[in-house]
This record gives C-alpha cells, structure tokens and sequence, in this order.
C-alpha cells in the first residue's frame, strides 16, 4: 500500500492548515462535479449547462464525460494532497488556479456562449480565482515556529 500511497508528508508543511483543507473541500467538490458529467445521462449538458441538444448530442455527451473524468481523477488527487501531502498543496492551488483562469477565460472572453446562457461553472470560476488566490497565499505563508517544530524535521 505503500507504493500508493507514501508516508505522509504532513509534518514538513508550513502553511495554513485552512488551505490543506479548502483543497479537500475544493477536491470533494471537483470529484462530485466530475461524477455529474459522467454518470447523468446527458452528462448536466441539458439539465445544468441549458444546452441545445436537438443536434450532436452524442458529441455533447462524450465531451462532458471526458471533462467529467478529468475533473473527478483531480478531485481525487486534491483530497489526498489536502489529507496526507499537504508540503503540495501550494502547488495544487496553483493548478487550480490555472484551471479557474482559463475557463474564466473561455466562458466570458474567448467562447462566449451565444444564447447568453452561461453555466454555474462560468460563474463559480470566476468567483474562485480570488478566494485560490487567498488560499495560495495563506499556504505560502509560513507559520511561526517554536522549538517543537524545529525537532519535528
């Protein structure tokens, strides 16, 4: 089990333990999301996203399961990053990061959808991109040591 999952490396993280446990909640929420896309049978492209599925919904459907799959493996890896190797959860927000930017990105700038409708995750991206960002600093953020920490390492 150990190949699997290694020693934790709990212990060596200096940030906030608040941002280890966003990335759990943020993970969970990833994981469930994901799960949505690949099990609903219209994969929320209808029924949460108000898409017009009268042509290529098949496409729709694979394209959402894809999203859906990538979405569920990161919230998986954020939740044990968050529980267990948190000396990566910087690096983690930072991924996220990213990833909030760039559909923040696609859903208002670069592929505005032409009804006007915009799904919950356009404006759960945006909304993120400040509260990661806060998160981030926090677990960059170095806590104030006392002669105990120092022995721990």
């Amino acid at each position: 089990m150990t190949a699997l999952l290694p020693p934790s490396t709990n212990s060596y993280y200096d940030g906030s333990r608040y941002s280890a446990w966003f990335l759990v909640i943020s993970g969970m929420s990833q994981a469930v999301s994901g799960m949505i896309h690949s099990f609903l049978p219209d994969g929320g492209a209808g029924v949460i996203g108000g898409l017009d599925l009268t042509h290529g919904a098949e496409r729709v459907f694979a394209m959402f399961a894809w999203a859906g799959a990538t979405q569920l493996a990161h919230g998986i890896v954020a939740v044990a990053v968050g529980l267990r190797y948190r000396t990566l959860v910087p690096l983690l927000l930072v991924v996220g990061l990213l990833e909030r930017i760039l559909i923040s990105w696609s859903g208002w700038i670069k592929h505005v959808p032409t009804n006007g409708h915009h799904p919950p995750e356009h404006y759960v991206s945006v909304i993120s991109i400040p509260v990661i960002l806060l998160f981030l600093w926090l677990a960059m953020r170095p806590k104030a040591t006392t002669p105990d920490d120092v022995s721990k390492h």
